[in-house]
């Protein structure tokens, strides 16, 4: 007879994941143990091997919930009668808000995706090229006709919008949600406008 799933399994296992971020992040994918998850989460490495086979399956866990929830919060469809101006805005303030709390969950999809066996990527890159695919949407709309043609060059600004945001934590960490509106905000203007448009 299967074993019953006990009434707080949702809840060990986001303290799993976590504890696994949080070590990841600080140690490297590499060095981290199950050891060290273990002691951090205040259970025993037992009771981690209950939720999860391996290390592999504990990151891949961890980068699937941390990056499908991201992409729910993104790939959106537009609010009714929104500006692509507007769409652009409002696309940047989710990013920027869905990082918010998540410093070592961006920082372990950077440095530790590329661990994973291939077909275990694939899954987690969809996540990915699905939300470029939605703001390079966005941008297509917004540029002028040489650059909305120029598929090459609509990746590259849509790549320096990402690189714009994905690093925000490396030099803001545990910024509040007045400072992420205000850089959203930023962004955005940098992006229609050129630097004089700050």
């Amino acid at each position: 007879m299967a074993r019953p799933i006990a009434k707080d399994h949702d809840e060990k296992r986001a303290q799993i994941l976590n504890c696994a971020a949080q070590v990841f992040a600080a140690e490297g994918f590499d060095r981290a143990s199950m050891n060290r998850i273990a002691a951090g989460c205040g259970i025993s490495k037992a009771n981690i091997y209950h939720y999860y086979a391996g290390k592999d399956a504990l990151l891949f866990d961890l980068l699937d919930s941390y990056l499908s929830a991201l992409h729910a919060r993104v790939c959106v469809d537009p609010a009714p009668g929104a500006t692509p101006q507007d769409r652009l805005l409002d696309t940047v303030r989710a990013v920027l808000r869905a990082y918010q709390g998540a410093d070592d969950h961006h920082k372990v999809q950077i440095s530790a995706l590329e661990a994973l066996p291939e077909d275990k990527q694939k899954v987690l890159r969809a996540y990915q090229r699905d939300m470029v695919n939605h703001l390079s949407a966005i941008l297509a709309e917004i540029a002028p006709d040489p650059l909305a043609a120029d598929a090459r060059k609509l990746r590259s600004v849509t790549m320096s919008v990402f690189g714009m945001l994905n690093w925000y934590y490396m030099w803001n960490g545990g910024a509040g949600s007045d400072a992420r509106e205000e850089y959203a905000q930023l962004v955005t203007n940098l992006t229609l406008k050129g630097i004089e448009g700050v």
